[in-house]
């Protein structure tokens, strides 16, 4: 099967034939209570996290259950690394959750090896339309197979630059003019590390969860994209292979400390690091750290020179993987509320993630008076005006193919000095070999 995000965000479609997998049967036959309660389990990596994020989808759980007595929720948490692989081992086992949230880079696999229900097969017709309607097609389009709605839009966000204001007015720096490109960044990463001994810069881009959206986004910012017109990848491509080179020669010129991620994260909250490029769900954390400790700031993805910057989005569709008719019916119910203005009111302003439904942004009843209170989100929702669609590896090693993009050619060219040029031509190689008509 082939699903491949092609074309600018605003107009993306996906060529994919539906496999066997999108009929299979999921879960227990069950599906209410003898009081007439359906209950319908829920798996998310966003559910049970200590921070903001877990806070955030517990609020929306409780608020749903409030609003619908008669539908109760049964959430589950894994990481966003393991969710996938937890819910195909949950699946092959015949226990997989009514309502998953998978992450975009993981929609290919889900969509080849999991028991999905289209969303548009278990919504009625005209309340399906009347819920998609206010919903920014760019978003919709992201969850979309041969024009049909398999995932619907959940959390979306894009590369954001944090930094510490603080640490800049320490080593000199004006943090009313955050750095633009990639040369202004090492240059601003060397002055705070030398002035103020804290660390300069990082980028999530070799992150616990694998996700190739910032890898993207680099290659597409230096006028590349990861894979061709026809799914072929593209690793090998000069693009590519410089822009893996730019994030080496932070590293090697020390204005990027070679630590994992989650180690890059304790540093910025602590106050320790003055940027960090990574998604903007990490905001509400960064924003509760940085209170009485320094001042946050953010801006857009830095670019490659003139060249402009385009970011491509990380984030997560909802899948609806019961056969069952009431817990699909359920499951729509909840989904609704999810993506609702207010759901995406409390995913903005509790976890982090940009507002899906473009008219909260305005209305006073949504966002408006914390989008005013708290501009930090500003930057990633403008950027949505120009992302590039995230691209999929094709067919069912997809999973597996990412993974080695980020663990066998990103982690070891930026942290580890890695040749670019021969680590991405084999590595583009092996990745190829996996897809399906090679």
């Amino acid at each position: 099967m082939n699903l491949r995000h092609a074309g600018r965000f605003g107009a993306a479609s996906i060529a994919v034939t539906l496999c066997c997998g999108l009929a299979a049967a999921c879960g227990s036959s069950s599906s209410a209570s003898s009081d007439g309660t359906t209950t319908i389990s829920f798996e998310s990596y966003n559910y049970g996290t200590p921070d903001l994020g877990g806070q955030g989808t517990q609020q929306l759980i409780d608020e749903f259950e409030k609003a619908h007595p008669d539908i109760k929720i049964k959430p589950k948490g894994d990481s966003s690394a393991d969710i996938y692989p937890t819910i195909q081992a949950e699946a092959a086992a015949g226990n997989a959750p009514d309502v998953a949230q998978i992450g975009w880079s993981k929609e290919t696999a889900a969509v080849s090896n999991l028991p999905v229900v289209p969303i548009q097969d278990i919504a009625p017709s005209k309340d399906f339309t009347a819920t998609t309607a206010g919903i920014l097609p760019q978003a919709l389009a992201a969850g979309q197979v041969n024009k049909k709605l398999v995932a619907m839009p959940y959390t979306i966000s894009t590369p954001t630059l944090f930094y510490n204001a603080t640490l800049f007015r320490k080593a000199g720096l004006d943090p009313a003019k955050p750095p633009t490109t990639w040369a202004a960044v090492k240059t601003a990463a060397l002055a705070i590390h030398q002035k103020t001994k804290a660390q300069g810069f990082y980028i999530a881009i070799a992150n616990a969860a694998k996700s190739d959206f910032l890898t993207q986004s680099l290659i597409n910012s230096n006028g590349g994209s990861l894979l061709s017109a026809d799914g072929k990848p593209q690793l090998d491509s000069p693009a590519a292979v410089d822009a893996l080179s730019t994030m080496q020669d932070l590293t090697k010129s020390g204005a990027q400390p070679n630590i994992a991620d989650n180690d890059a994260v304790s540093l910025f909250q602590s106050g320790k690091l003055g940027m960090y490029v990574t998604s903007t769900a990490l905001l509400a954390g960064f924003d509760k750290a940085a209170k009485g400790s320094f001042e946050l700031q953010t801006a857009g993805l830095p670019a490659f020179g003139s060249q402009p910057a385009k970011p491509t989005y990380s984030g997560s569709g909802l899948f609806v993987l019961s056969k069952d008719k009431k817990r699909q019916a359920a499951a729509w119910q909840f989904i609704k509320f999810l993506t609702s203005e207010r759901g995406f009111t409390i995913i903005a302003e509790k976890i982090g993630y940009l507002p899906l439904r473009p008219a909260t942004i305005t209305d006073p009843k949504y966002l408006a008076g914390y989008l005013k209170q708290n501009p930090q989100l500003k930057p990633a929702i403008q950027q949505l005006n120009h992302v590039t669609p995230y691209q999929s590896l094709s067919g069912p090693q997809s999973d597996q193919a990412r993974q080695i993009l980020q663990d066998n050619a990103v982690s070891p060219i930026v942290f580890n000095g890695a040749s670019p040029q021969s680590t991405c031509a084999s590595v583009n190689k092996r990745i190829a070999s996996m897809l399906p008509g090679s």
